[in-house]
């Protein structure tokens, strides 16, 4: 069993159900160093005191909230749990909405949700009816220093839950030039909107998560494999010092022909 990175209780009525909380991602992201060109050493995220100029070591290190100027109230981790214990330890579930309510949007992350020992049967319980009647619970939790919107779903046989943005933490889209929704003005016509749905239908398939695989970090690592083979360590290739050729400009499609091809390559595909 992984280790938990929280534990506390889910709420619900009077129901609490005791929980430990597992990260659901495993980060594929390939690691790279910086290095100083010069001598390609190592170049780390040094912590330095902005005063002295010099490296801060971790046990020297504490949390402040600027009040002032230069004034500081200093937070201990002791202070954190103390602000608010029962947030801390609580997921409190206040609605229940249609989980196909939840816009993707709002969704940052997901953690697992294990019962401890004395909770199996009133977490079943929860499971089976959010699997059941498609809801999710939203509510709020602490996790280290910061309190998140969150929703417990139902998921296979666990309880996951996925923390939410607030809705002020995401950025209005009315800044952008987007197309206007009035095809007529942009000069859709019917055609093309009958054969790019034609072209979707054709493309409809389960969803199958297991059949996408990050591809660019695999031709990296190849990339990275072949440059080792060739003995090309500690060099900058000389493909990088050259400027990047400037994108070829779209050409005109004829977009009614462009789907058509399109629909004809499913079909025979």
């Amino acid at each position: 069993m992984p280790r938990a990175i929280w534990t506390g209780t889910i709420g619900f009525g009077l129901v609490q159900i005791p929980v430990a909380l597992h990260t659901a991602e495993d980060h594929k992201e390939l690691e790279m160093t910086l290095l100083d060109k010069r001598n390609f050493s190592p170049v780390g995220y040094e912590r330095v005191n902005k005063k002295t100029g010099k490296e801060v070591a971790w046990e020297n290190i504490v949390k402040g909230h600027e009040h002032s100027s230069g004034k500081f109230v200093i937070l201990t981790e002791r202070d954190f749990a103390e602000a608010n214990v029962e947030a801390t330890r609580q997921i409190d579930i206040l609605d229940f909405v249609e989980l196909s309510e939840v816009d993707p949007l709002y969704i940052e992350r997901p953690y697992y949700l294990a019962p401890q020992k004395s909770g199996k049967k009133s977490y079943a319980l929860l499971r089976e009816v959010l699997r059941r009647s498609g809801k999710a619970g939203i509510g709020k939790v602490v996790i280290r220093t910061r309190q998140h919107l969150a929703a417990v779903v139902a998921h296979d046989n666990a309880l996951v839950l996925l923390i939410l943005r607030f809705a002020d933490e995401l950025r209005p889209a009315k800044g952008l030039d987007l197309p206007s929704t009035s095809l007529k003005t942009l000069g859709v016509t019917p055609k093309e909107l009958s054969m790019a749905q034609r072209l979707v239908e054709g493309m409809v398939s389960k969803f199958e998560p297991e059949k996408y695989k990050d591809e660019y970090r695999r031709d990296l690592m190849r990339l990275i494999q072949r440059k080792v083979k060739a003995k090309e360590l500690n060099r900058i290739p000389e493909a990088s010092k050259r400027k990047p050729k400037a994108p070829a400009a779209a050409p005109v499609v004829d977009l009614v022909e462009l789907l058509a091809k399109s629909v004809n390559h499913r079909k025979s595909a």
